[in-house]
C-alpha cells in the first residue's frame, strides 16, 4: 500500500537497531532478570478441573516418608488412616474440601467498591459546593411560571406551538 524507499527502510532499521541497543544497555545496570519457569516441564498444581498433576506435591521425601511409600506397596488394610493421609499429603497439597473452600476476598473487593463509592460522592460534593457556580435564576419554578404566563400574553406560536394549547376564552389549557 504505501511504497517503502530505500531511506525509510534504513531509518526504520536505524530506529530498530538503537532502540534495541538501548535495550540492551540498561538491562545490565545490577538489575536482576526475572526466572522464567520452563513450561515444558512436568509441574505440580492444585485444580478442581485437573485432579492429577504432573508429578507429585512432595519430590524429595524424608525417611519416614519412605517408610510409608514402601507400606503403601503391600495391602492397604494394613495402613490406618493417618498413613492414609500421610501419603496423601505426600502426593497433594490440598484435599477438594481445602480447594473449594470459600475465601473472604470478596469482603477486600466489596470493601474497595464502597470506598471508591465514597470517594466519587465526597469529589462529586465537594465540586457541587466549591466549584459549579450558583443555580440561575431561570431555574427557579415561580420564575418559569412568570415565563409561560408572558409567552401565553404574548401569544407565541399560536398555531402548533406553546400558545395553541392555551384556551383563551376559559383561561386554562387545553385538553
Amino acid at each position: 500500500m504505501f511504497p517503502f524507499s530505500a531511506l525509510r527502510v534504513g531509518s526504520l532499521l536505524t530506529r530498530r537497531g538503537i532502540i534495541a541497543s538501548g535495550t540492551f544497555r540498561t538491562a545490565h545496570h545490577g538489575h536482576e532478570v526475572a526466572k522464567q519457569e520452563d513450561m515444558s516441564l512436568p509441574m505440580y498444581w492444585d485444580r478442581t478441573d485437573t485432579p492429577l498433576p504432573d508429578i507429585p506435591f512432595q519430590r524429595k521425601l524424608g525417611a519416614e516418608q519412605q517408610g510409608l511409600k514402601q507400606k503403601e506397596k503391600s495391602s492397604w488394610k494394613n495402613l490406618t488412616n493417618e498413613e492414609k493421609i500421610a501419603l496423601y499429603r505426600i502426593m497433594f497439597n490440598q484435599s477438594y474440601a481445602e480447594m473449594k473452600k470459600p475465601t473472604n476476598e470478596w469482603k477486600t473487593v466489596l470493601g474497595g467498591i464502597f470506598i471508591f463509592i465514597g470517594v466519587t460522592g465526597l469529589i462529586i460534593w465537594w465540586q457541587k459546593v466549591f466549584m459549579y457556580p450558583q443555580r440561575p435564576h431561570t431555574f427557579d419554578e415561580n420564575w418559569q411560571a412568570m415565563q409561560a404566563q408572558r409567552m401565553i400574553d404574548m401569544r407565541m406560536s399560536p398555531v402548533q406551538g406553546f400558545s395553541s394549547k392555551w384556551d383563551y376564552e376559559k383561561k386554562q389549557w387545553k385538553k
